[in-house]
């Protein structure tokens, strides 16, 4: 008798505006308000009114106040809006936190993000008969346990289940089965199917094309007239619910590590715009160490006020992962890349990564890069106890803009 292959059964848990969540749960346990209540949000300076909004509470949605906007525009809409500085070390802890329970659950998980994972349940269906029941129990505990809400989406494949996450917020089951792709997939506007942002988006309507029911029935060299052959084939494939990405409990080696900020204002002086890569290096050189990797090419990106991007790399002869030394190279490319428009975009991208611990011995080695390699560990030590914002390099002190540790492309909370 052959042996059938269980049907895949995968969940999407993702935290429900989690950098709020996180930091109400805690100041619930100090006896203060809870922030989720009432007007709130995560990031920026109040006093300065600069920054950006990195999580908001549900209540601070309906006075029209966005994440990714900045401080500035989120105050005109609510003056009372109550403003908290991010937190990651408490971050860290609490995602750790609910993937310890996830892991409880499922024998393969996958974190997606700081808030969010996939659980492949494929062949529980004897520990869990009911699927929505099994999220049901997830959902609640990690509810009681730990005092945050999660979405738990169920689908056959990772892009339904992530998909069906989405769906109504927070404190919610939702499923999103091959049956029900008509009826709870194809009727949603084209920008919100995943991988789908907001310039696709554009392009889509502007040619037609609606909703993700258009998109999966739309003639494939139409799509490829819009979105080019590559995305219009997987971007169609994600309209028909259709995704074959298996779930890993190993999470891949980055391949490169990249940060840009957008800029609240345009930056006109080369000061002000170095005082920024020199924060933008310290973010990501510091995310690079902690995955034990080294980078031999460095790049610089920009974009002008004008909407033009360039950028300028270099290859190294021995990798670094030192944040001065990045800066520096960083320095040079910028002199070389600028010229003296207004920006409003600046970015890092290091890439050719190793991580491979054998150095090339040279017969002039640089005592100042090895104070500056013990400079940058002591840092990454302080800054892993008392959390992101306890050390900060003086030259990036009034940049006016807040970065942390980044999990995906973009400035958005992925909680949103």
């Amino acid at each position: 008798m052959m042996n059938r292959k269980p049907k895949r059964l995968i969940f999407h848990v993702d935290v429900n505006s989690a950098y709020l969540s996180w930091e109400a749960v805690r100041r619930l346990a100090e006896g203060e308000d809870d922030l989720r209540l009432i007007p709130s949000a995560v990031g920026g300076n109040r006093a300065k009114r600069t920054g950006i909004i990195l999580s908001k509470s549900i209540p601070a949605k309906k006075y029209g106040v966005r994440t990714g906007e900045p401080v500035a525009m989120a105050l005109r809409k609510c003056p009372s809006l109550v403003l908290v500085p991010p937190d990651f070390r408490l971050y860290r802890t609490s995602s750790k936190a609910f993937l310890r329970i996830c892991r409880e659950f499922a024998p393969v998980v996958e974190q997606f993000s700081v808030d969010e994972c996939f659980l492949d349940m494929t062949g529980t269906e004897l520990l869990y008969p009911d699927p929505a029941a099994a999220a049901l129990i997830l959902k609640d505990r990690i509810r009681d346990e730990l005092g945050f809400t999660v979405n738990v989406g169920i689908g056959e494949n990772r892009l339904t289940a992530k998909m069906a996450s989405d769906f109504e917020k927070p404190d919610r089951v939702h499923t999103l089965f091959s049956e029900e792709i008509p009826d709870k997939l194809w009727p949603l506007p084209a920008g919100e199917l995943f991988s789908v942002g907001k310039s696709k988006a554009d392009r889509l309507r502007a040619a037609g094309i609606r909703t993700v029911g258009d998109l999966a029935a739309a003639p494939p060299d139409r799509l490829q007239a819009v979105l080019g052959r590559k995305a219009a084939a997987q971007i169609q494939a994600f309209a028909r619910g259709q995704d074959d990405t298996p779930v890993s409990g190993e999470r891949p080696e980055a391949k490169g590590y990249n940060i840009s900020v957008t800029l609240e204002e345009d930056v006109e002086d080369r000061e002000h715009a170095l005082a920024i890569l020199l924060l933008l290096a310290d973010s990501v050189t510091a995310r690079m160490r902690s995955e034990g990797g080294r980078a031999y090419c460095v790049g610089v990106s920009l974009r002008t006020g004008r909407f033009v991007d360039r950028s300028h790399q270099t290859t190294l002869q021995q990798p670094t992962d030192i944040t001065s030394e990045v800066y520096r190279i960083c320095e040079k490319l910028f002199d070389e890349l600028w010229k003296k428009e207004p920006l409003r975009l600046l970015g890092i991208n290091l890439t050719d990564i190793t991580r491979s611990r054998e150095e090339q011995l040279s017969l002039f080695p640089d005592e100042d890069l090895k104070k500056e390699q013990q400079v940058d560990r002591a840092i990454d030590a302080i800054r892993q106890r008392f959390g992101s914002g306890s050390i900060v390099r003086g030259a990036s002190l009034d940049t006016g803009i807040e970065v942390g540790r980044k999990y995906k492309a973009g400035m958005d909370d992925p909680s949103e």
